[in-house]
């Protein structure tokens, strides 16, 4: 088993806590809200929503995919840090055991947030990732944050 690392950020105009709130701790609620066309809804499996817990996404018909399993491992609400793991799910495929995701909101000068993640594919056997494999997914995952962040600046009371 390998393990490969991708690194990516960008800078949100949106308060790094509102970002956290919406995007981490009601996640489950807000994106099937906002992405209906996507995500069908998104059920806490086991625990209760903090570290340990499993939750499982699912995926609308039209959807190349069916779901996905997460496990919450690390949820740390006074840094803005979350990591993850799915641990389930079609996009694993046969080529990865597990992709492991940090998530962290720092506070940028400009009263927004610069949004840090760190995914960790571990892959099975000798299957050697390359960073274009992963782009869509890279892709997709940023415009989820930009459709939050879009609708937590038509409302500024949310998540406040």
């Amino acid at each position: 088993m390998g393990v490969t690392k991708f690194t990516q950020e960008f800078t949100c105009p949106i308060a790094p806590s509102r970002m956290f709130k919406a995007l981490i701790l009601d996640s489950s609620n807000l994106i099937p809200k906002l992405l209906p066309q996507f995500i069908k809804n998104v059920q806490l499996i086991q625990g209760d929503g903090g570290a340990g817990s499993i939750e499982q996404v699912n995926f609308t018909e039209g959807s190349p995919f069916k779901y996905v399993k997460h496990r919450i491992d690390e949820l740390d609400k006074g840094n803005l840090v979350c990591k993850y793991t799915m641990i389930e799910g079609d996009p694993l495929g046969d080529k990865f055991e597990s992709i492991a995701y940090e998530v962290k909101f720092e506070a940028a000068s400009d009263g927004g947030c610069i949004c840090k993640m760190t995914s960790k594919y571990n892959t099975k056997g000798d299957f050697e990732i390359k960073e274009e494999d992963v782009k869509e997914g890279k892709e997709s995952t940023i415009g989820i944050y930009k459709v939050v962040e879009a609708y937590l600046s038509e409302n500024p009371q949310l998540y406040a």
